[in-house]
């Protein structure tokens, strides 16, 4: 009996080591695809890490997969830290979502014809934060 539980905690064991290895391997190409998405949309991956923060099913071409949800941090200027995530599906990605930038009225005149038209309805502007010392 004792040869029989000692092979049901050696495949247990390696399981999870599988398991790990690959949820590593999922991170890993996650940090790559962080690290593209920053560099084409003109930002910086703060911290070079990305760390998973969801995991939900989702039905692709009528099949269950699982899709999962990485945060990590971008700065947009050098000087502040704003949350951004990622769904990966499989080794794709799936949806991004990056912060978005306002000029402030003194950055709107510098930036000229460039500027967006300012915001109506219901949207409401968000102003960077400033620093605390």
């Amino acid at each position: 009996m004792s040869d029989l539980s000692n092979l049901l905690l050696l495949l247990t064991l390696a399981a999870v080591v599988a398991l790990w290895l690959r949820l590593s391997a999922a991170r890993e190409r996650a940090v790559l695809e962080a690290r593209q998405q920053c560099q084409q949309h003109g930002l910086q991956l703060l911290d070079e890490t990305v760390g998973l923060r969801a995991v939900r099913l989702r039905r692709v071409d009528g099949l269950r997969r699982i899709e999962r949800c990485y945060g990590f941090e971008v700065s947009i200027d050098g000087h502040d830290r704003e949350s951004a995530r990622l769904w990966m599906l499989g080794n794709t990605l799936s949806s991004l979502s990056l912060p978005t930038i306002e000029l402030l009225p003194h950055e709107e005149a510098a930036a000229g014809s460039d500027a967006l038209p300012p915001p109506s309805g219901n949207v409401v502007p968000l102003r960077p934060r400033g620093r605390l010392n």
